[in-house]
C-alpha cells in the first residue's frame, strides 16, 4: 500500500460529516437551519468531488 489511502479516507469523511448534516437537516423544525444544514452539506460534497473525484474514498458500487 502506498499514500494512496490518505486521500480516500479524507474523501469518506467529507462524504461521511456531509451525510451527517443531511440527516440533522431531516430532524431539523426550523426551516432556515434545515436549509443551512443542506447547504452545507451540499458545498462539502462538492469539495470532496473537486477534490478528490467522484466516487472516490467508496467501496460502493452504487
Amino acid at each position: 500500500m502506498s499514500g494512496d489511502s490518505q486521500p480516500s479516507m479524507r474523501a469518506q469523511q467529507m462524504r461521511d460529516k456531509a451525510q451527517e448534516l443531511e440527516q440533522a437537516a431531516q430532524h431539523a423544525t426550523d426551516p432556515a437551519e434545515r436549509q443551512r444544514l443542506k447547504d452545507r452539506a451540499m458545498r462539502i460534497r462538492e469539495k470532496a468531488e473537486q477534490e478528490y473525484g467522484r466516487g472516490s474514498g467508496t467501496m460502493d458500487p452504487m
